[in-house]
């Protein structure tokens, strides 16, 4: 049906908000399937650049699976970084490698972090206070990598110093000192 009313679009003339929804709509719908290259194609047959940054944002504005987000975060990076401001832009790359991090845990527990997949820092965070060093080890090594000459809110200092703050807490042992008696 999708590819139907796309058809009618190129044939017929069809409202802008319209087309985006439809492609919206289309896209999410391909991304909830678990087909990327079905969708990129599609996100490729848009003509209009302006649709295209459209539909994209739109559609991980409704904060799809992780896959589906991880995949939006990176074609807006890839084709759209000029075009957003700042603060999108870092909004987006954050969730990029949230997801990445995400993406490096056992499956069954990525739906206990998935509500902090734009806030990498704070994943962390969480995984520390869990005592799940094991995954902390990946997730920092994974960061590490992501953040070489990025510009995301946060830096490879911050992500050390978080560190740095729970592994201080983890060796402070507070005791009572007691007298001996003969």
């Amino acid at each position: 049906d999708y590819e139907l009313c796309e058809e009618c679009g190129h044939l017929y003339p069809v409202p802008r908000e319209d087309l985006i929804n439809l492609h919206r709509e289309h896209l999410l719908h391909l991304l909830e399937m678990g087909d990327m290259e079905e969708a990129l194609q599609l996100l490729q047959r848009i003509e209009d650049p302006g649709i295209c940054l459209a539909v994209s944002e739109q559609s991980l504005d409704q904060h799809p699976n992780l896959a589906a987000s991880h995949f939006l975060a990176d074609y807006l990076t890839a084709h759209f970084y000029a075009n957003l401001t700042t603060a999108r832009r870092n909004e987006i790359q954050a969730l990029y490698m949230g997801s990445k991090v995400l993406l490096t845990l056992p499956e069954l527990s990525r739906v206990n972090y998935y509500h902090l997949s734009s806030r990498p820092l704070l994943m962390l965070e969480q995984l520390l206070m869990n005592m799940k060093v094991d995954w902390v080890a990946v997730a920092v090594q994974t960061l590490h990598q992501l953040l070489a000459g990025q510009e995301v809110g946060f830096t490879v200092e911050d992500i050390d110093n978080l560190l740095s703050k729970y592994a201080e807490k983890a060796l402070n042992f507070p005791f009572t000192l007691k007298e001996k008696r003969s």
